[in-house]
């Protein structure tokens, strides 16, 4: 059994208010802005992301990323977008806010712009499959591994196809600016399997905690209210 359920993705930005406009336009969700400064991005009554205003600013690539399908770069660039690379298969923008994110021109009509996220993982492929397997573990899902990298598929709940761990050769040196939420029932089992807390729920008035995977992502855990 998994040992959480996908909760939602979240993304840091300088300008909350103004990077939920792109990434609404973007991902083809409703943007919901909300009087401390943060947005979310809804598809119905269901918040699919959280954007959140932080006062540092982007210093390193980001260690995860989404890619997106598209008809085309033109709305994205309209939008705020710049070029940051191109590749035979997709094409790298950054974000008004710089995050890196990869988009997929496809022939066709696209009705769900939402493909996949990315996680850097430092190491090899073989580093890279472990830390997938681990994900898989606590979420659910299909482990899948290709040649160069693994990905977890079939994540219940999850507003895309699949996580996609690659290897890269650089450290993480700093907090990730996207990150994802989970919730479980247990955070005992989540610390055995390797993760460690950072922040206590409660810790001046989060609803959260904060922890680490073995490879020293963070993400949030959500615990039922007691």
């Amino acid at each position: 059994m998994p040992l959480a359920t996908y909760k939602d993705l979240c993304i840091d930005a300088s300008d909350a208010h103004a990077l939920a406009g792109f990434w609404s336009g973007v991902l083809g969700l409703d943007a919901h802005l909300h009087d401390d400064g943060d947005a979310s991005l809804r598809r119905g009554g269901d918040v699919l992301v959280w954007i959140n205003e932080v006062s540092e600013p982007k210093t390193v690539k980001n260690r995860l990323h989404l890619d997106v399908r598209a008809e085309s770069l033109d709305a994205a660039l309209a939008a705020g977008a710049h070029v940051v690379d191109e590749q035979p298969r997709w094409t790298v923008l950054g974000d008004p806010d710089g995050q890196e994110f990869c988009v997929f021109v496809r022939d066709a009509p696209v009705d769900d712009p939402f493909y996949e996220l990315v996680w850097d993982v430092t190491g090899d492929v073989a580093e890279a499959h472990r830390v997938a397997q681990w994900w898989a573990a606590v979420l659910g899902g299909r482990v899948v591994r290709e040649e160069g990298w693994s990905s977890v598929e079939d994540i219940d709940g999850a507003p895309f196809e699949s996580i996609v761990f690659q290897p890269v050769p650089e450290d993480k040196t700093a907090k990730n600016r996207i990150h994802i939420d989970v919730v479980t029932d247990d955070l005992g089992a989540l610390v055995s399997e390797g993760a460690m807390p950072l922040r206590e729920k409660g810790d001046d008035g989060i609803g959260w905690t904060v922890m680490v995977d073995p490879a020293g992502n963070e993400f949030c855990a959500f615990t039922p209210e007691s």
